[in-house]
């Protein structure tokens, strides 16, 4: 008992005259005029400094995706497809078809005539939703802001917002809701004007890589003036989703409002059609095959588009286009939207998963 109190005060001791020392030493060595051993370093002095910084350092795990891909990059042709694209159009000869496919994750693609100019139809909204959430970005737009409805941009077909007295105030984030969810005309029409006019939006477009989409009229633009190309409207979205045009904020409304879209006959029915198995409401019958599309169509009768995002059950992600051109109302046309979406299905399948082992309860509470 004796020797445990001896080695107590001792222990007691040497460390009260270790920090006396080290308190009137200090000084001397933060001005290094006085040497420490290897062994020993003081906070803020050059070894200590040097000490820190001789340690290993823990290299990041780099990300899952390809940051290249942000800049719409194209990797390996997945040449099946694109053959079976040709075949398909091949069989409707006096049918014009431009197509494009992008999954996003790896730089697979497929391609028909991808950069062939053809009436956009409302599928020019997506570009112009785009250029709208710039704007918010750029402070030269709130999501909050009222347009006001003026005669020069109400316009007929598609919406409600035509039917509102002049004067009327609509704030934007209703109005792009609108544009997209029952492609609303005048919608559009007031964002085009909020943006800067037809030709000031163009500029952007072209800005942004997408040199065929132009805005010739307003909407509706019966005569198919107002031109996009499938890989423009493809680009369209995989530049918000990569991440390269929208802040996060931006892009999470983009997401929001193109899922507001009520038409979903074409692209997702395609899809829907290819993977096979049960075939119901086309946005529900997906989404209980682990797969989710955001898509905004376009029908003025002489042409037809869709173009969206599609989420796969493996959370890889693709992007898709197509346009097709024809006689007036002819029911070809939109049929041979849904067989080339149809087509894509088995390069769109999810990854196996890896089993993986559950801990037992042992492990988790020895």
């Amino acid at each position: 008992m004796r020797l445990l109190l001896r080695l107590i005060l001792m222990g007691v001791g040497l460390g009260v005259i270790t920090g006396s020392l080290l308190k009137l030493a200090g000084p001397a060595f933060q001005r290094e005029s006085l040497t420490l051993p290897p062994w020993l370093t003081l906070p803020g002095t050059t070894r200590a400094t040097e000490a820190e910084a001789a340690k290993p350092t823990t290299t990041p795990k780099p990300t899952r995706r390809d940051p290249s891909l942000g800049l719409f990059q194209t990797k390996n042709e997945l040449t099946a497809l694109s053959d079976r694209w040709n075949q398909l159009a091949a069989s409707e000869p006096d049918l014009t078809v431009s197509a494009f496919m992008l999954v996003l994750d790896d730089g697979r693609y497929a391609q028909l005539a991808p950069d062939t100019a053809l009436p956009a139809a409302s599928s020019i909204k997506t570009p112009i939703l785009l250029v709208t959430l710039e704007e918010i970005d750029d402070d030269k737009l709130s999501w909050n802001e009222p347009l006001t409805l003026t005669k020069e941009v109400v316009g007929g077909g598609a919406g409600w917002m035509a039917s509102k007295p002049l004067g009327s105030r609509f704030p934007t984030h209703e109005v792009a809701t609108e544009m997209v969810r029952v492609s609303d005309n005048t919608a559009t029409n007031l964002l085009i004007d909020r943006l800067g006019g037809k030709d000031a939006l163009n500029a952007r477009f072209i800005a942004l890589g997408m040199s065929a989409t132009v805005v010739n009229n307003w909407l509706p633009d019966l005569e198919g003036t107002n031109t996009t190309s499938a890989r423009d409207l493809a680009r369209s979205i995989a530049l918000v989703d990569t991440g390269k045009a929208l802040s996060i904020r931006s892009r999470d409304l983009f997401r929001e409002v193109m899922g507001t879209s009520v038409t979903n006959t074409l692209l997702p029915r395609g899809l829907l059609r290819g993977l096979g198995g049960q075939q119901g409401e086309p946005d529900d019958s997906l989404m209980i095959k682990g797969y989710r599309v955001l898509n905004k169509t376009g029908d003025i009768g002489i042409a037809y588009a869709d173009a969206g995002l599609i989420e796969l059950p493996d959370g890889s992600r693709a992007v898709a286009a197509f346009l097709v051109k024809g006689p007036f109302n002819d029911p070809r046309s939109t049929e041979l939207i849904r067989k080339l979406a149809a087509a894509m299905a088995p390069v769109l399948k999810p990854k196996p998963a890896v089993a993986r082992k559950t801990p037992d309860a042992a492990s988790i509470n020895p």
